[in-house]
């Protein structure tokens, strides 16, 4: 399997978990790619489409989408856009409608302002994994729990995780392994 990792607005792919996931993934013989896109400055679809231009070729029956934060719902916008169908998608304090704060509004419209296809999006991925936190300072649990409903899964609501800023995340990677 090979894995695409989405980060958050004003974080990369260093940020909190993903270097420890990529380890993990590379240990086991996965690829892993994790491309830095535009945030703040320069946060917005048209430009974040533009980054995963040489990204498509990756796209195959065996990728695993891993979007956290405004990685979530660039991930929904890619599955839409997907020539095939992937394997998976790990979803992480996601969203897909607006979270009701102003500040962070001009960042995330031009990804979530569209209406969503949802039957396109089901159609691109064998399986999707929704994770949210009940402590989440920006994604309120029925973010969360409005993806899982149009695509189809279950969402796993962890206690006290907050933004999933944390520097390991072995439930993500226990899940990961049962594919």
């Amino acid at each position: 399997m090979h894995f695409l990792f989405l980060h958050s607005t004003g974080g990369n792919p260093n940020e909190t978990w993903f270097p420890w996931l990529a380890n993990e993934l590379q240990i086991r013989k996965h690829s892993v790619i994790a491309p830095r896109f535009p945030t703040p400055e320069g946060q917005n679809l048209e430009n974040w489409l533009a980054v995963m231009q040489p990204y498509w070729k990756v796209f195959d029956s065996e990728l695993v989408l891993i979007g956290r934060s405004i990685g979530a719902p660039f991930a929904l916008r890619l599955l839409e856009k997907s020539p095939v169908k992937i394997k998976a998608a790990f979803l992480v304090c996601g969203f897909a409608s607006d979270l009701g704060l102003p500040e962070f509004s001009p960042l995330i419209n031009s990804f979530i302002s569209a209406p969503f296809n949802w039957q396109k999006i089901r159609a691109n991925c064998g399986k999707f994994f929704i994770y949210n936190s009940d402590d989440d300072p920006y994604i309120p649990l029925e973010k969360g729990e409005e993806i899982a409903r149009n695509v189809g899964s279950k969402m796993r609501v962890f206690p006290n995780r907050g933004h999933f800023w944390d520097e390991e995340f072995p439930e993500l990677l226990k899940d990961i392994e049962t594919l």
